[in-house]
């Protein structure tokens, strides 16, 4: 079996493969604090919860953008699974070309959701990941990554309106029934969740005019099954879509 951990500033989603089917997946709080003792417990208890065993983990492959934790999740790698993870770096074959000026600065997950969109669906792509960020990432016909854009997710937007203005309330994240707020709740949830909407849609847009095709995009992310649906220029959600792209990578790099 095959365990993939990606690291995301609010959520570390983990997977497990066996073959190309991902057979159980899990999302736990990002913690900085954890030591990889505790991490490694509650990976173990995980996997156990669905009558899978640290033994019949064969293979490790992880991709963060958290540095601190990358390390603290090799550790735990080689003393819970006696396992040798692979690291996502833009040093691994993942099917692209990174055309980026200094393709070291491309996050790992932007890498794995390009390289699993490209996989999948084919070039041109465009893939857009709601999560903490909300990322952009474009690849061409021939898999030349080209780069795309980083704009804040709609949870920090929402977590700055709440720092900075000090009568607005913490909400829960819902489609409002109305562009219209008839209440500062509800005000807040059409300008987060619409504006959303046409910052996506704006965006695509813009990145279709500037290679000069309208391409397929590609939705993933925690909040992309909540925002998606309602930008028509989406083609497609697709929740697994890092953990796939994972997946795909390591069964690349060991010719698999």
């Amino acid at each position: 079996m095959l365990l993939v951990i990606d690291i995301g500033n609010t959520d570390i989603v983990i997977g497990v493969f066996e073959s190309e089917a991902l057979t159980g997946q899990w999302r736990i709080a990002t913690h900085l604090h954890k030591t990889a003792d505790e991490y490694g417990l509650l990976l173990s208890q995980l996997l156990l919860t669905q009558k899978r065993s640290v033994s019949g983990i064969s293979g490790i492959i992880i991709s963060s953008v958290v540095p601190p934790l990358t390390p603290l999740f090799q550790e735990l790698s080689t003393r819970y699974f006696s396992v040798n993870p692979m690291v996502v770096t833009d040093q691994l074959k993942t099917g692209l070309r990174l055309c980026y000026e200094n393709p070291k600065e491309i996050g790992a997950d932007r890498i794995v959701n390009a390289a699993a969109a490209y996989h999948l669906y084919g070039g041109p792509v465009v893939i857009v990941d709601l999560g903490t960020a909300t990322t952009f990432c474009v690849v061409s016909e021939s898999g030349d990554y080209l780069g795309g854009a980083i704009a804040p997710g709609m949870a920090l937007s929402a977590e700055a309106l709440v720092n900075r203005a000090a009568k607005l309330p913490r909400i829960e994240f819902n489609k409002p029934s109305s562009v219209i707020g008839k209440d500062t709740v509800s005000s807040m949830q059409s300008g987060l969740f619409f504006g959303y909407v046409g910052l996506i849609s704006e965006m695509i847009k813009r990145m279709h005019a500037e290679i000069g095709v309208k391409t397929p995009v590609i939705a993933t992310g925690g909040l992309s099954t909540l925002i998606a649906p309602e930008c028509r220029i989406i083609s497609k959600i697709h929740p697994t879509l890092t953990l796939e792209g994972l997946m795909i990578i390591y069964r690349m790099n060991h010719n698999l």
